[in-house]
């Protein structure tokens, strides 16, 4: 194992370079999987006789199994642990994803997606346990962002990898191909990530069951849930069902073509770090506020006709997608001092309950309206979201005094 970091004076990990690619990488192993079939569904349509609805829950099954287990994850970290958790759930995406290149019919391939979901939980909810245990201040924010960023790129490859995979061989052996980069994935996140210093255990569930009760009475966390809830209702509708917009006459896009749409995810790498610099000044509810607003904007942009333009849409709602929810981690972060593991579980069950409910509501909404009606869903849940952060988002309280100046990125609605 390589040394670990230095610690600071109160015995919190310092922030490094190559600490945090580890993180970065924890998020791109994390979601490389989850999205993976986006961008080869008209193949897998085709292929296995779907309908759109069934086809639209291969998205929908994983995000699902993430929604109900997280809660459970969150509890089981609190009481066995961090860092063995996490690495033990990034080689476990790799055994579904094996036998994927088995599958025969739609009803398997979304048994073995659900069950991809139900090891993401380990990897997503502990992380930012770990993260707020271990880390303080600017240096706690830069790795949640930076861990959003690995996020953001394991989305993106996991797309882009299968449609280009799926150019040259048979979806059924791209799969195999995406099983063995999730086991590299496993070792280098071993050895990258130090052991916890701050992690106790709390074995006993009693305790859990109270800490549960006390999260779900948090009014901070309240509003994180609704506000995920939308967050991901939107990006699993509009990147699941833009695809078989593009398939469809008069775009004939190939699984290739849609890979290449998924680049506008890289913008997430840029922006997600700058966010991370913009959110201590100015506070999480102003940064949901404005993000939100331009990703509706972004939906709404997807009705235009030429690809250029529905690419550039894509972009912005991704943008502002990607800043949101940087935004809710840290909020959450800084708010949440005690169960933070069963926080995150509780965050992610609700955030991801808003991607089933978008990958369902979206292709019931394609099947009758088309890609209007699709758009119309969008904006109906988005304008919901950004009327949960206006309501219920506490704004920023005056920041402490130091020397008679204010003390940088302290607003406490982070």
């Amino acid at each position: 194992m390589p040394a670990s970091p230095s610690p600071d004076a109160d015995d919190h990990y310092r922030l490094t370079v190559p600490l945090l690619l580890t993180v970065a990488l924890v998020g791109v192993f994390a979601f490389i999987q989850v999205y993976s079939v986006q961008s080869i569904l008209p193949e897998l349509q085709r292929d296995l006789n779907a309908t759109v609805v069934e086809i639209g829950n291969a998205v929908g099954m994983t995000v699902l199994a993430v929604a109900l287990i997280s809660p459970f994850i969150g509890m089981l970290s609190d009481a066995l642990g961090r860092k063995w958790l996490i690495t033990v759930s990034v080689f476990a995406l790799a055994v579904p994803t094996a036998l994927m290149t088995q599958v025969q019919s739609v009803h398997g391939l979304l048994v073995l997606r659900f069950l991809q979901g139900l090891a993401v939980p380990g990897v997503s909810v502990v992380a930012i346990a770990y993260i707020g245990e271990e880390f303080r201040g600017a240096a706690m924010v830069r790795l949640v962002t930076g861990y959003v960023t690995g996020s953001v790129l394991g989305g993106f490859l996991g797309r882009f990898l299968m449609g280009h995979l799926t150019e040259f061989m048979a979806w059924r052996t791209a799969f195999g191909a995406m099983t063995a980069i999730n086991l590299v994935g496993a070792w280098l996140v071993w050895r990258g990530l130090p052991p916890s210093r701050h992690f106790v255990a709390n074995v006993r569930i009693a305790d859990n069951l109270a800490s549960l009760g006390r999260l779900l009475r948090n009014p901070a966390l309240q509003v994180a849930c609704a506000l995920g809830f939308t967050v991901l209702f939107a990006l699993v509708g509009l990147f699941t069902f833009v695809n078989l917009h593009l398939a469809a006459a008069p775009y004939r896009f190939s699984p290739g073509d849609l890979a290449n749409i998924f680049s506008v995810y890289l913008l997430g790498v840029v922006i997600t770090p700058l966010a991370g610099q913009v959110i201590p000044r100015i506070g999480s509810r102003r940064t949901v506020l404005a993000a939100v607003a331009v990703s509706a904007l972004g939906v709404l942009g997807s009705l235009a006709a030429p690809v250029w333009a529905i690419v550039a849409a894509l972009a912005v709602t991704a943008c502002g997608v990607f800043v949101t929810q940087s935004a809710t981690m840290s909020f959450i972060a800084h708010r949440v001092t005690s169960g933070r593991s069963l926080a995150s579980g509780l965050y992610y069950g609700a955030y991801y309950c808003g991607g089933f409910a978008g990958a369902w509501s979206c292709g019931v909404a394609y099947t009758l309206g088309g890609w209007p009606g699709t758009v119309a869903t969008l904006c109906a849940v988005q304008a919901l979201g950004w009327l949960i952060a206006w309501r219920f988002m506490p704004g920023p309280a005056p920041s402490p005094v130091a020397s008679g100046a204010p003390r940088p990125g302290s607003s406490t609605d982070r």
